[in-house]
């Protein structure tokens, strides 16, 4: 994304019939953690739209959303040198048929 604590954003769809979307990965100064959707108020403030009702369903949620963070991050070294690759094959392509890539 750009930005140093934003790490990564996060859906989950529970029993196949409720989804949380845009929860946020952020780094923060004990590690990564997970932050619920919000909308900011008139006054400024932010209000979490939904949460986990009790302590040991929110470190479920979390243990569960950055264990796939990190298998996420583990394969992006190789997302980045495939996607690399093809920007070269298409470039290369382009410029045997004297194209230009997009």
């Amino acid at each position: 994304m750009g930005e140093d604590r934003l790490k990564a954003f996060a859906s989950v769809t529970f029993d196949d019939s409720f989804v949380v979307r845009n929860m946020k990965v952020v780094e923060g100064t004990k590690g990564v953690f997970l932050c619920m959707p919000s909308r900011k108020l008139p006054d400024g403030t932010h209000k979490d739209m939904v949460h986990p009702i009790n302590q040991e369903f929110r470190e479920y949620l979390e243990e569960n959303v950055l264990k796939a963070y990190e298998e996420e991050l583990k394969k992006a070294p190789q997302s980045a040198e495939k996607t690399a690759n093809d920007s070269n094959y298409d470039q290369n392509t382009a410029a045997e048929s004297g194209q230009n890539a997009q």
